[in-house]
């Protein structure tokens, strides 16, 4: 029925009035020659008790592939709402990488239960997954791949992959282990499907292999595979035994994952671990925001005081508040722009050929030269707007430029400074860095416009 993604809200309303009128036949129908993603986004969609009944009217084939595809929030319902039996055999049937993340959005007690219920090997998959550390390669990859021995035949292997493929993640890459399962090399089907049938695996396949540890960051291994353009990412543990892949279906939900985190830090927002934002009830959505305001309302308090204490200044020209808020304004946008390509540089690594400090240097000179180009525009407006008050108008341009300056500065260095500490550095969003930047530049433009003042008090 459906092409595209837009076609998703007709599939759902189409469904619900069939369920509506207990019309199960024509859901069958109609869920049937969907793609598997397509699916689960429509059911997803339903009301809670229709994702039941529309899930269980999937042929028991696909119902697997559609489940691994639903939200979280949405397979934990289902799970509550089928038999026990019945539960145990869609866990059991699941991918062990798909299954593991379930397993982390259940509750301790009922993973107990499911791990002890399934079959002896797939518990013990289960469980070594569930042994690594979460956001790493070792949580992330998955047990179901085709391994191959040097001393195979092409014409073996190519028998071997027919045999496998049905239970294999991806049969596109396959991976060579000596007998001791260390990683010695990888083989593309291609390679496979041209070689001579009587040549050996090992005489066609590539020993120089691209792999990532167990431990590796998910954000590295999906760094890796984007460079190279790999379809699947070997792992292997600290003895160099291939233990698993990730592939690039995997990948792309871990870059949207973490661009998420990221756009969420840098909206000062708390991102929620399900990433359920738009669904989550009003009291969740403001606990979210609440956290950082809180942190950015404490410190704006930074530049109530500086003002306080320097009242005495916009006492004798009040001329000088007007101006406040373009100035911290400015100061802010410039600060975000910094941060946000440093944090793009740290992302794609293009940040190491040029070094952190030139890095800090070439924003800090950057900002000079707009706070510069920008007072060249201020100085003439601010003149004339506060009825040709000159003092005004040098105390904002003058300012600008250092605020421009110390902003692009602060925007480039808190981002690296919090990464060398192993901290995530979209933790320094906009909002923080143009708090901090408000405040001195509160500070800045009243130093300045109060020695302006001095001096042409004392030249009168």
């Amino acid at each position: 029925m459906s092409d595209s993604a837009t076609a998703i809200p007709e599939l759902t309303e189409y469904l619900q009035r069939l369920i509506d009128a207990g019309n199960y036949d024509a859901v069958k129908q109609l869920l049937k020659p969907e793609q598997p993603v397509d699916a689960a986004e429509a059911i997803s969609n339903l009301p809670t008790l229709q994702q039941a009944i529309a899930f269980r009217l999937l042929p028991k084939d696909e119902a697997i592939e559609v489940y691994e595809y639903l939200e979280p929030a949405v397979q934990q319902s289902l799970l509550e709402r089928m038999r026990s039996s019945e539960v145990l055999e869609l866990v059991e049937e699941m991918s062990p990488d798909d299954r593991v993340r379930l397993f982390d959005e259940l509750p301790a007690k009922v993973v107990r239960n499911l791990l002890q219920q399934l079959s002896p090997d797939e518990r013990r998959v289960t469980a070594e997954l569930l042994g690594y550390e979460s956001e790493t390669a070792g949580r992330l990859m998955t047990t179901e791949f085709i391994g191959l021995k040097e001393f195979t035949t092409a014409a073996q292997a190519l028998e071997i992959v027919r045999r496998q493929a049905s239970a294999t993640e991806t049969v596109y890459t396959l991976y060579v282990t000596d007998a001791a399962r260390h990683l010695t090399g990888i083989l593309s089907l291609r390679q496979l499907v041209v070689s001579d049938p009587q040549a050996t695996v090992g005489e066609v396949m590539t020993r120089d292999v691209v792999r990532v540890q167990t431990g590796t960051d998910q954000e590295e291994v999906a760094r890796l595979i984007q460079r190279y353009d790999f379809l699947a990412l070997p792992v292997v543990d600290s003895e160099e035994r291939l233990v698993g892949i990730v592939t690039v279906d995997d990948v792309i939900d871990v870059i949207e994952q973490e661009a998420t985190r990221d756009l969420y830090a840098a909206g000062a927002v708390q991102a929620g671990d399900e990433d359920d934002y738009f669904q989550s009830n009003l009291f969740t959505v403001a606990r979210r925001r609440m956290v950082w305001l809180v942190v950015l309302l404490l410190a704006n308090s930074g530049t109530a005081a500086v003002i306080a204490s320097m009242d005495g200044v916009l006492t004798q020209v009040v001329m000088l508040a007007a101006f406040i808020p373009l100035l911290i304004g400015t100061g802010g946008n410039v600060g975000a722009q910094s941060s946000t390509v440093i944090i793009r540089g740290l992302s794609t690594q293009r940040l190491q050929s040029l070094g952190a400090w030139r890095a800090i240097w070439r924003e800090a000179v950057a900002g000079a030269l707009l706070g510069f180009l920008l007072m060249l525009v201020v100085i003439p407006w601010a003149a004339y707007v506060s009825g040709g008050n000159w003092l005004v108008a040098w105390a904002a341009g003058i300012s600008l430029v250092g605020i421009t300056t110390l902003a692009a500065t602060a925007g480039a260095a808190l981002p690296l400074l919090f990464n060398r500490f192993g901290l995530d550095p979209a933790l320094m969003s906009a909002p923080f860095i143009a708090t901090a930047t408000d405040v001195a530049g509160v500070f800045i433009y009243l130093r300045v416009a109060m020695a302006l003042l001095e001096r042409f008090s004392s030249g009168s």
